[in-house]
């Protein structure tokens, strides 16, 4: 699935998951550290999980952050399977 982000440097998310198993997060765009690192994070993490840790982390200012906009796409997910 690829979900189109708002609100960060990265401009979308690609992801798969198998059994509500998350098996492989791509970051298109933002800061490449963070997000090769919360991706290498997600893999391997149910939905459920991810959400419940990363729903409402913010980067400074703009309401939302890389993380938050993956549990929003996994909240999408969830809510379209």
């Amino acid at each position: 699935m690829i979900y189109k982000t708002k609100g960060t440097c990265s401009q979308a998310i690609e992801f798969e998951i198998e059994n509500d198993i998350v098996t492989s997060v791509d970051f298109q765009g933002g800061c490449q550290g963070n997000t090769t690192g919360v991706a290498a994070l997600a893999v391997g993490q149910s939905v459920d999980t991810l959400i419940d840790k990363l729903e409402g982390i913010q980067c400074g200012f703009r309401g939302t952050s890389c993380p938050d906009q993956l549990a929003k796409a996994l909240k999408e997910y969830k809510e379209n399977r």
